[in-house]
């Protein structure tokens, strides 16, 4: 019987993707590991390859969108679990979101009824999913701001560092990272940190990489919406300091990034930014850099 193959580097994609005859329909799953959705899909799509022979003209691919973000960015994957129906290189349909009725429909629709009867009654029940609503976004901690350093009179350029510094656990206390007389910061500490970084500037972005580099299709998504509504904003890159990677996921209950902040309150992911500014025009209106005057130049934000 067929398989639903987990993949885990391009490589082995490209390789994969490339050998199928062109007959053979491809189903390529991107997920996350952290996604509870997620995980109804892939007992979904591992219950339906079992349905079909080992030989039937069909293949399920399994991708870590988080890991193998570049291949996600290519098929345009901006939320999980996304689904990718494709014959001879050509995207036949997409499928978003957890509902193993659209799941099971899409693949039928293609390649037809698989002939394991049993199988076919393990598929789990249909499953709806919706994304976490505004109102249970936690609040950031207070801290102290006085001491917070206002980035909000530059958008990020190629001489910017990886990090905003005064905040890199890197340089707690005037230490170098690593230093044997370094103490790790307690929850506390960490939190008091994140709730003064998240207000850093009016619009902080924490993203994989810097805007001149990100290091995920996701943070470079979000980075060019950014800079195609030529929004001014300060940036923190969770590569960088392994304490605010790990502590914003719970410090924002949220837990993927890119994550947008502004005003020092979660907006979101990349779907959820970019739903805004095609809803609301006047998203982010506020923090836009206004258009040259008579004949001026004025540069948009560099990222």
């Amino acid at each position: 019987m067929a398989s639903l193959q987990d993949i885990t580097d391009e490589s082995a994609f490209r390789s994969t993707v490339s050998s199928l005859p062109a007959s053979t329909l491809a189903i390529i799953y991107f997920y996350a590991p952290w996604a509870a959705p997620c995980k109804q899909v892939s007992l979904v799509l591992s219950a339906l390859a079992s349905t079909y022979a080992a030989d039937a003209p069909v293949c399920f691919l399994s991708l870590d969108a988080d890991e193998l973000c570049d291949v996600a960015e290519e098929y345009d994957v901006i939320s999980v679990p996304f689904i990718v129906l494709q014959k001879d290189g050509k995207t036949l349909e997409t499928v978003s979101g957890a509902d193993a009725s659209n799941v099971r429909a899409a693949v039928e629709k293609y390649v037809g009824a698989g002939s394991d009867d049993g199988a076919k009654s393990s598929l789990p029940p249909a499953q709806s999913v919706t994304k976490p609503p505004h109102e249970h976004i936690q609040e950031t901690a207070d801290g102290n701001t006085n001491s917070t350093k206002d980035l909000s009179s530059y958008a990020p350029s190629a001489s910017d560092p990886n990090t905003a510094p005064e905040y890199s656990s890197s340089t707690k206390g005037g230490h170098e990272a690593g230093a044997s007389d370094a103490a790790p910061e307690d929850k506390e500490e960490l939190f008091k940190r994140l709730g003064e970084l998240v207000k850093a500037a009016p619009v902080m972005l924490f993203l994989k990489g810097t805007p001149n580099a990100p290091q995920c299709g996701f943070s470079k998504k979000t980075v060019g919406l950014l800079r195609e509504h030529r929004i001014r904003y300060g940036f923190f890159n969770i590569l960088a300091d392994d304490g605010v990677r790990q502590g914003m996921k719970e410090f924002a209950e949220w837990p993927t990034f890119p994550q947008l902040w502004v005003d020092g309150d979660l907006v979101g992911g990349l779907d959820i930014v970019k739903e805004e500014f095609e809803n609301d025009e006047d998203f982010l209106e506020q923090y836009r850099v206004k258009p040259a005057k008579s004949g001026q130049d004025v540069a948009a934000p560099s990222a």
